[in-house]
């Protein structure tokens, strides 16, 4: 059966199509205006108790969360080869830094704009200058995450950091640039990004 994805191009689905088209799959589209609301109407919600994007439906399956979404489609469609065999001793590294964007990233820059004051020790994302550290390590001397391979992971940790950086939440230092960029001139990325240009002229938003 066709894979269809709850979606919007001004979402979090749209960073979900860079990891469809990573994966090599077909889908359609199901275009979600969430201008009205209608993430939060019935049918969305049936899959989705959290009535956000993005939503995949895989036949039977359905699998919401963006970063859990690109790690399904590595393990169910490009195993070995966008994530590391069960036994390979890499997948500690593929996992370890594709949850750090979710849990570490996100709400390390939330709580800096915020302004939150919490217990650095409670919180699990530290603080923001120990997040950009450690960031940086995942990927400094190095081509992607896991080393010269590109994986699911650097779509969801690089496609984190490319946003944070377009919208100046986090520094463009040289190892975050020269990394963003890399991804920026992968095919998958590039098509994907087109098919979003494209549908924000279809609805009217570009």
């Amino acid at each position: 059966m066709s894979i269809s994805l709850y979606y919007h191009p001004y979402s979090r689905a749209a960073g979900t199509l860079w990891a469809l088209e990573e994966a090599g799959v077909d889908y359609d589209l199901k275009v979600i205006d969430i201008m009205k609301g209608e993430q939060k109407g019935p049918e969305l919600v049936s899959k989705n108790p959290m009535g956000k994007l993005p939503t995949l439906v895989d036949g039977d399956v359905v699998v919401t969360e963006a970063a859990a979404i690109a790690l399904y489609l590595a393990d169910r469609y490009q195993p070995g080869k966008l994530a590391p065999a069960l036994d390979d001793p890499l997948r500690a590294t593929y996992l370890r830094w594709a949850f750090f964007a979710p849990s570490v990233i996100e709400p390390a820059v939330m709580a800096k704009q915020s302004g939150w004051t919490v217990k650095e020790v409670a919180a699990g994302w530290g603080n923001f200058a120990s997040m950009l550290a450690a960031a940086e390590s995942a990927i400094a001397g190095r081509s992607f995450v896991l080393g010269d391979t590109f994986s699911m992971a650097d779509q969801v940790f690089g496609g984190t950091l490319r946003f944070m950086m377009d919208f100046k939440q986090i520094e463009p230092t040289p190892v975050f640039k020269d990394y963003v960029d890399r991804l920026n001139g992968r095919p998958a990325y590039q098509r994907a990004e087109a098919k979003n240009k494209a549908m924000r002229e279809q609805l009217g938003l570009a």
